[in-house]
This record gives C-alpha cells, structure tokens and sequence, in this order.
C-alpha cells in the first residue's frame, strides 16, 4: 500500500480535497487523534521551559547562549512532528513491509557504534557523533523496529487468517529477532535502554495472544540472565553503583547517592505551586546534574511544584490513555501488537524516569518522552505518535 493510498483510505483522496472537507466526518483530521496529538505537543512545550530553566546560567554547556538548549529542543519537537506526519503519510501497514529494510538498518547503526564512530556519553558508549554538535543514539530507534518487526512476525497468520493466535514456533522466531539488537546494546553498555526494550517485548507478547507460558519464561529468563551479567561482571562499575544507591539511599550520599539526593530535595523544596520558573535553588544553584535530560522532572517538582509536576503526569497519562483506545479499536492484530508495544514502551520509560527522581527507581539514563532534551529520543517518540495515529487513521469507520 503507498502513502498516497493511505490518505485515500483517510477518505483524503484528490474528490476529498479543499479547506472545505478538512473537517467531514471522514476526512484525516477528523480521524486523527487530537488528545494524544495535543497532549504530545504540550508535554514538549512544557519540556521547553524545564530546559531553558535549566540551561540557562550553564555556560560550560551552553556555548555562551542562554537559548541555546531551547531552540534546539524546540527545533528536535519540530523535526519529530515532522516524522510523525511523515509516518502517517507511509502509514503502519507500508512500514510492515519494509521491516527487514528497517531492521538491517538499526543493527548496522547499532554496530556502527561500537567502532571507533561511537562516542561515550555519561559512561554510556551509546552515541554516533554526526558533527556539527549533534548525536544520533541508534538504540532509540532499535525501540520501533523491535515493536514493528515482532508484530510482523506475530500477526502474519492470524491476520491472514490462517491461525487465532501466534505459535510457538513464531513466538520464537519473534523473540530472535528481538535479541540480536538488544545484545548488541547491552555490549555498549546500555543498560536503560535494555530494560525498555525487554519491557516491550513483554507487552508485544502479551497483546499478540501468545501463550502466557512464554511470558513466564521470559520473566524468568530475565531474572536468570541478570543474576549472571552481576555475577559475570559485564556491567560497569557506575552502574553497579547505581543499583547499590538505590538499595541503600544512605550509601555515600556525596558520591553515587548524589543525583538521587539532589534530586529530592528538588522536588520537595517546590510545594504545591513551585517556586516559579528560574527561581529554583537548586536548579539555579546546579546541584541536580543533566537536568535538561535525564533529571528533566526535577526542575518541573521545584519550579512548577506539584500542579506543575502533577500536570506533566497527567498528560502522560492522556497519552497512554488514548493509544490503549486505539489498541483496543483497531480490527488488525498486525494494529493491536504495534500499539501496544508503544503503550508499554512510553509507559515503562516515563515511569523509571519520574522514580529515578524520587528514589524509587534505580538511575538508568532514561528520559522523560517528549519533555527531556535530545533529538533522538524526540524522533522516536514522535515517529511512535505517527504509528499510533496511523493505526487510529486507517481502521474502519465504525470502529
């Protein structure tokens, strides 16, 4: 199917065209899903304010431009809504048909990384340096194609027909395909990025009609390979120390405590309406490090307070709300599986991010989607808004 047969089945053919059928009742605007659209676009105006806030006064980082941060962010949301409609234009189901395309890709990117093209960033070798200042972080991406190529591969022949739900044998070939990238990161080492992706493997597996056995296994699978990357020492030493700050608060709270710490105080100096944008102690004072990425939430519970941290977590929650809808209204599998891999990628992220704040999460380097800075990761966040929007655009009217 072409993109331009995707605006037909919209009803946005060349007989639907003119400002005087934007708005019939089967047009694309009207299809569209304006809450998670809406919901989106303010999470990363908001995320705006929290970055210049943030930024400001850093002159080590900000090249001497106080706006330096902000219109980057705002120029990455710009690209990234750009991609959204890109993708609704190609539409979910012509994007089935380009995943090996897509696949083979991400794990060159990946790869790509690893040789002397990659570049370190908070002890993560996880980043392509482009030049110019900009960075591409492929694992964002590997986060799509593990979504739409196990939901290829489940939903082949149940939406054929053919069978009512995935075998073991496609369930197997399935989780392959996911294993190949996420061992890949997991040699960076990128160990945040690898908690997501097994996440939504877990919530593929699950929307796809699988057997529960599988999830179980993977579960334990799970727990088994962890107990070996700790014993086999395949983590780094920072991220070691990570977990045993998160298991002990009080362990050394002027190093590997540090963020944790500072990040509180943050959060529970703001009250209930902030101190107010660029009045924040600790913000102003730079006590909380990488606030405009990882630490993004800190600045909205100090400046912001709880209104303005609340409403952050509300319009998350518009989002995960709205893509269950469309998970749950779609008529193709194929549709389901690709929703609700997002769910459970946008959800798990959003929530290790928001705990990692408030100690009780482990820091992993994950940020808040659509608010924190960084243009890979608002690529793919949008990209992922254009495949919820896509399966909302083409399912039938009546649904």
């Amino acid at each position: 199917m072409t993109g331009a047969n995707n605006f037909s089945v919209s009803g946005y053919g060349p007989e639907r065209a003119g400002w005087t059928r934007l708005f019939a009742r089967d047009s694309l605007a009207r299809r569209l899903d304006w809450p998670i659209l809406l919901s989106a676009v303010t999470l990363s105006l908001i995320g705006s304010a929290l970055i210049y806030s943030a930024t400001r006064n850093r002159t080590e980082i900000n090249q001497g431009d106080q706006y330096y941060f902000l219109i980057r962010h705002l120029m990455n949301t710009g690209i990234g809504i750009g991609l959204m409609v890109g993708t609704i234009w190609l539409g979910h189901r012509t994007l089935r048909t380009a995943v090996p395309i897509l696949y083979g890709l991400s794990v060159f990117l990946i790869l790509a990384v690893l040789t002397p093209l990659g570049a370190t960033v908070n002890g993560a070798h996880a980043w392509i340096v482009i030049g110019g200042g900009f960075s591409l972080q492929p694992s964002e991406f590997v986060k799509i194609t593990i979504i739409l190529g196990m939901a290829m591969l489940l939903a082949a022949r149940v939406d054929a027909g053919d069978k009512a739900y995935p075998d073991h044998r496609t369930v197997l070939q399935s989780l392959g395909l996911a294993a190949v990238p996420i061992m890949i990161v997991m040699l960076m080492p990128d160990l945040g990025s690898v908690m997501v992706m097994v996440i939504i493997i877990l919530g593929v597996l699950l929307a796809s009609g699988a057997s529960n056995r599988w999830v179980f296994g993977l579960l334990g699978a799970g727990a088994l390979g962890a107990i070996a990357v700790w014993q086999l020492h395949i983590l780094d030493e920072y991220q070691i120390n990570r977990f045993a700050a998160f298991a002990n608060p009080d362990l050394d709270p002027a190093g590997v405590g540090y963020n944790t710490n500072q990040a509180r105080i943050a959060i529970g100096s703001g009250g209930l309406f902030g101190t107010g944008l660029g009045h924040g102690s600790q913000t102003t004072g730079q006590f909380v490090p990488e606030q405009q990425t990882d630490f993004v939430f800190t600045v909205a519970g100090e400046e912001l307070g709880f209104v303005g941290a609340g409403l952050i977590l509300v319009l998350l929650g518009v989002v995960l709300w709205r893509a269950c809808r469309i998970a749950r209204e779609t008529t193709e599998l194929y549709g389901t599986i690709v929703a609700a891999g997002i769910i459970a990628w946008f959800a798990f992220q959003a929530f290790e991010n928001i705990g990692m704040t408030l100690g009780i999460m482990p820091v992993a380097g994950l940020p808040l989607p659509f608010v924190s800075y960084g243009g890979s990761s608002m690529f793919a966040v949008w990209v992922a808004v254009g495949l919820l929007q896509s399966i909302r655009v083409q399912r039938p009217m009546s649904a």
